[in-house]
């Protein structure tokens, strides 16, 4: 399976549209793509994940990783319309906790 990584940027508001599964072939594609607008200070990336039906550990990493740099560099990270398995693999691996995956954001960049 393929993946695609739309990457929006405006300022420092990054939106990321990620259409596909996230798997330990496509995982290091993902982190190509947005590791470094981790890397800048106070960014605030939107990760839309409606389009990804599938994700296993190596996309968890992705996130929890880019998450790190993102609060390293004061940011903010959002995963927004996750599908009910996904927001499940966040609530089971305690991620849910640490990541914001609720919101909701209307509009775009």
């Amino acid at each position: 399976m393929n993946i695609i990584i739309d990457v929006k940027e405006q300022d420092l508001n990054v939106e990321v549209k990620v259409c596909g599964e996230i798997d330990a072939y496509t995982a290091p594609k993902l982190r190509e793509r947005i590791y470094s607008y981790s890397e800048k200070q106070g960014i605030k990336m939107v990760v839309d994940l409606s389009d990804v039906n599938y994700m296993d550990s190596t996309g968890l990493g992705v996130f929890v990783g880019v998450f790190k740099n993102i609060r390293a560099n004061n940011g903010e990270l959002k995963l927004i319309n996750l599908s009910e398995r996904l927001k499940r693999l966040f609530e089971i691996t305690g991620l849910a906790d640490i990541i914001d995956i609720t919101s909701k954001i209307e509009g775009g960049i």
